[in-house]
């Protein structure tokens, strides 16, 4: 039993070995540089050789065992059933005969001596036999327990020596073995004793070496075959919003070519397929058009759409961007490129969407506008004609785009400086001193501001004009344009307060629009009487649109284009929803559904108290 566990154990520490053997044979030094020394590559090879001299020891080891079991275990197998399984029946046998032999005699001595002299003699006669046949079973068993004893001198001891036999063939292959392995051996603790030497004599240098690029990070620059590559954070549509995933990406400037990885940071690894692409354009991407840092957007030839990529800093956008190529996003400025973005869409909105209903009001798929917007203002296509917008390009998306680009401008179309004065000439008691000052403030913006005003006022009358088809009426396009045209410089309370009078400066405008940008105004109102007025109109209810008289217009369209005025009033003053975006009633200009329908104002819980007196003086 005990030899048996032996050979277990040995081939387990045979098959534990062969696996160390394979692991090391498999094992590969990652090599730092473009070439290995002499000693480097002795140690790289050295892993291999200890490899090949553990499996011809394990090979050895294997040929013992098998041999072990032939010379020793298989003849005391035989020994052990042959011979003291024989003798352990023979003492069997023994036992029985000797308690049959015990019985027998005890019922003899137990016989009376007055029993007849014949029986007497029977039962003599019956114990002799019972101790002849007792005698010869002691015989046997006594010359089979001493065969078992002369055998074990040769038969046990024999298979024994044979199995140290092998054990020394085993260890003199081992000795032959290491001798042969001397030489390497020799050679591999030369080789690792330079290395050693070498790492030690260097480190100081390479501890030198990385201090400076610790102070010097850009001096020293990675030899890379691309001419950018590092991690970015890649902006993925889902269908419940959009996501950010880590990619690697590499750039060659030649091929124009963009490589993405997917990385995993769980896994630590690849976390996708590969994606390339082929660069059509780089932008940087404004702060304030996205919730993001350090982000750019990359056109591609051969995918539609923007990819929008995020870097890992300002330095690191700076760098993708001069390996691509990327240019600054174009800005707003009222040039000739953005009068001529207004008149082309104001030209394909009055010759194919001035019916729409919700015009304006509706707003376009975000991408679709930055698309057009892009297109638009590229130097290169804005010198082309007036009415270059194709038909492919739907009407929510070219008025979206108008009112991007009115909000993308530096300030508001009627400038910072003048928001204040145009919000107190709206207050003024009575609408013809409303619509003077406002007109005087006109012709004090500059040149330009007011002639982009004036195209703009012009349009927005046409479509006013066209209310009954398009459902957009004077005071529902001030609730659309008041926010852009006249924002406040800073988000304060008391500009809450007066988004409506920006809403009414706008209807002013669009109502009266031949008048102040046809005609010169008249002598402005002295101090006093601006005064005057504007402390009569401080103790009265707020002006709203339906205060002032409309023009051809209905005693039905009048009473219910007083009530939608006065909601419209009341619904613009959400500020959040106001300064947030160009129109009150619109959705998000981040909205990515193509098939937003119109949206209508939503009747407030509660009126202010001045608009409900005015419901009821005039009902």
């Amino acid at each position: 039993i005990n030899s048996y566990f032996l050979l277990f154990f040995l081939l387990d520490l045979s098959l534990a070995k062969r696996k160390f053997a394979d692991s090391l044979n498999e094992f590969k030094f990652q090599c730092i540089g473009d070439a290995e020394t002499d000693d480097e590559m002795c140690i790289a090879r050295s892993l291999q050789e200890f490899a090949t001299v553990l499996r011809n020891l394990e090979d050895e080891r294997i040929r013992m065992i098998e041999n072990a079991s032939e010379v020793l275990i298989t003849p005391l197998e035989k020994f052990r059933k042959e011979q003291i399984g024989a003798a352990k029946e023979a003492k069997k046998k023994y036992d029985k005969e000797t308690e049959k032999y015990c019985g027998i005699l005890e019922k003899h001595l137990n016989l009376s001596s007055k029993k007849k002299e014949s029986q007497l003699q029977e039962a003599d006669s019956q114990v002799d036999l019972v101790r002849q046949h007792f005698y010869e079973v002691s015989l046997e068993y006594v010359f089979k327990v001493q065969e078992v004893q002369e055998r074990k001198m040769f038969e046990f001891v024999e298979p024994l020596l044979a199995f140290l036999q092998g054990l020394f063939t085993f260890y003199h292959h081992g000795y032959e073995l290491a001798k042969d392995f001397s030489d390497f051996k020799t050679e591999l603790t030369i080789s690792i004793q330079n290395t050693r030497n070498r790492f030690e004599g260097t480190r100081s240098e390479v501890e030198s070496l990385m201090k400076k690029m610790k102070e010097n990070p850009l001096e020293h620059k990675t030899i890379s075959p691309y001419t950018m590559e590092g991690y970015l954070y890649v902006q993925e549509k889902r269908h419940f919003g959009t996501s950010w995933v880590k990619h690697y990406c590499t750039y060659q400037r030649d091929s124009k070519q963009i490589t993405m990885v997917p990385f995993d940071q769980k896994s630590g690894g690849k976390g996708g397929e590969d994606e390339s692409v082929t660069l059509k354009s780089c932008t940087r991407r404004k702060t304030d058009s996205i919730e993001k840092r350090f982000c750019f957007d990359v056109e591609a030839v051969d995918r539609p759409g923007v990819i929008t990529m995020q870097a890992l800093s300002e330095e690191d956008r700076r760098l993708w961007m001069e390996a691509m190529d990327g240019r600054e996003p174009v800005t707003a400025q009222l040039d000739s490129i953005g009068f001529s973005i207004i008149r082309k869409c104001i030209h394909a909105v009055e010759t194919r969407g001035i019916n729409e209903q919700g015009l304006y009001r509706i707003v376009g798929v975000n991408s679709r506008v930055q698309k057009l917007l892009s297109v638009l203002m590229d130097p290169k296509t804005a010198s082309e004609t007036e009415t270059d917008i194709c038909a492919e390009w739907e009407i929510k998306t070219i008025t979206s785009a108008l009112k991007t680009y009115l909000r993308m401008l530096p300030g508001p179309l009627m400038m910072y400086q003048f928001q204040r004065s145009f919000i107190k000439a709206a207050k003024l008691e009575n609408q013809e001193s409303r619509v003077s000052e406002i007109h005087s403030l006109v012709h004090r913006l500059p040149e330009k501001n007011r002639q982009m005003l004036q195209l703009l006022m012009n349009h927005l009358a046409n479509v006013a004009n066209n209310h009954k088809q398009n459902l957009m009426t004077v005071a529902n396009l001030g609730v659309v344009f008041g926010p852009t045209l006249l924002r406040p410089q800073e988000e304060t309370v008391a500009a809450i307060m007066d988004i409506k009078f920006q809403n009414i400066v706008i209807e002013i405008l669009i109502e009266n629009h031949e008048k102040i940008f046809n005609t010169v105004p008249d002598t402005p109102l002295t101090n006093a009487q601006l005064h005057l007025s504007r402390k009569k109109s401080s103790d009265s209810k707020p002006p709203s649109c339906s205060e002032r008289p409309l023009r051809n217009v209905s005693p039905t369209e009048q009473r219910n284009s007083i009530i939608n005025s006065s909601l419209e009033s009341v619904v613009s003053s959400n500020a959040n929803s106001i300064l947030n975006s160009s129109s009150s009633l619109q959705p998000n200009m981040n909205s990515s559904d193509p098939d937003l329908d119109v949206l209508k104002p939503t009747r407030p819980n509660s009126l202010p108290r001045d608009l409900c007196c005015s419901f009821a003086d005039r009902f």
